[in-house]
């Protein structure tokens, strides 16, 4: 299991040897990485001079963007909303999990939908319209990529993680929504004109392989608790901003799955 990302959570030597092993008595110097133990993809590690716990927060997790289990890592978040990463997020690949080149309705009727309401577990919500009146939802599920088959529609608090460490353009940002309760650290206020910057994963930035379209994208959550049950949540992944649709409007779609750390 990975060790805990930033936030409250405590980590020590212990820790770190139930994770990657080691002798008795503990030294921080067996923990270079490449040296042994820890593997080359833990780059918060160095590989020689000082070393120190922080470095192993989310040790064995790749860097942003890089493959990982059938997608992408595109980051953590906190189920829990206390800054403690419960789960890593991963997109699809871009030629096998993203309905970039077309459209697809969140529900053919502006209808209610039971279960569809949570601001952060997707897989909750997709698992719930996982049928034909539920076209966003019933492609995601549908999927098996590199063996996985757990894909699901994202909810409105993980895509808005993938725009914040995948962010395509170089656009300015729309600076009346980003506050995530989910996120980790939490961000309790909205974006910025320029942060984040476009994403620095080149096969992420626009014209990459894996970059998103720079435009909406349907998210999981309904909106029942705000303009009504006719509608959910989208992002658009040119400028952040997170609205409210028709639920029988077409929007992009990118499935995603989750691994519980």
């Amino acid at each position: 299991m990975p060790l805990p990302c930033p936030g409250p959570a405590q980590i020590s030597l212990v820790d770190i040897q139930n994770e990657f092993g080691g002798s008795n008595p503990i030294g921080l110097n067996e923990y270079y990485r490449n040296g042994g133990l820890v593997p080359s993809n833990n780059t918060s590690v160095p590989t020689s001079g000082a070393i120190s716990l922080g470095d192993f927060f989310c040790a064995n997790l790749p860097p942003i963007g890089a493959a990982f289990q059938g997608g992408f890592f595109a980051g953590v978040i906190s189920y829990t909303a206390n800054s403690v990463a419960t789960h890593a997020l991963i997109v699809a690949p871009s030629a096998t999990g993203y309905n970039g080149k077309s459209i697809l309705d969140w529900k053919t009727t502006p209808t209610f939908t039971t279960g569809t309401d949570s601001p952060f577990d997707g897989a909750l919500n997709s698992a719930n319209m996982n049928n034909a009146t539920h076209p966003a939802a019933q492609y995601c599920e549908g999927l098996t990529i590199d063996g996985y088959s757990d894909w699901y529609l994202p909810a409105r608090y993980e895509i808005d993680i993938a725009y914040q460490n995948l962010k395509p353009t170089t656009a300015n940002n729309s600076t009346t929504y980003g506050i995530n309760p989910y996120s980790v650290p939490e961000r309790t206020t909205n974006r910025t004109a320029g942060v984040p910057a476009q994403t620095s994963v080149a096969i992420f930035k626009s014209g990459g392989a894996e970059a998103f379209v720079a435009a909406n994208h349907w998210s999981s959550t309904d909106d029942t608790a705000g303009l009504g049950s006719a509608f959910a949540w989208i992002l658009h992944f040119g400028f952040g901003t997170g609205s409210e649709e028709y639920k029988d409007d077409g929007f992009l779609v990118r499935a995603f799955r989750r691994v519980a750390l």
